[in-house]
């Protein structure tokens, strides 16, 4: 399974944006841009949910297993 940093990489580099330029037209900082693609894992989620709606996705939150 590919990281969210990696998906958003992907998305960005299809989107033909550098990461200074997304990070800019995003709203969000650089640094958070270039630490999500490195794979950090704690992150602001709403930083994180405001890059990939500035993509045109969204993150779906499951459950999974018992309750």
């Amino acid at each position: 399974m590919k990281s969210l940093g990696k998906i958003i990489q992907e998305l960005r580099k299809k989107a033909g944006l550098g990461q200074v330029e997304f990070a800019q037209r995003a709203g969000v900082g650089l640094r958070f841009v270039r630490e999500l693609e490195q794979g950090k894992t704690t992150v602001r989620m709403d930083k994180v949910n405001q890059t990939l709606d500035f993509l045109g996705h969204h993150l779906e939150v499951v459950r999974n297993g018992k309750g």
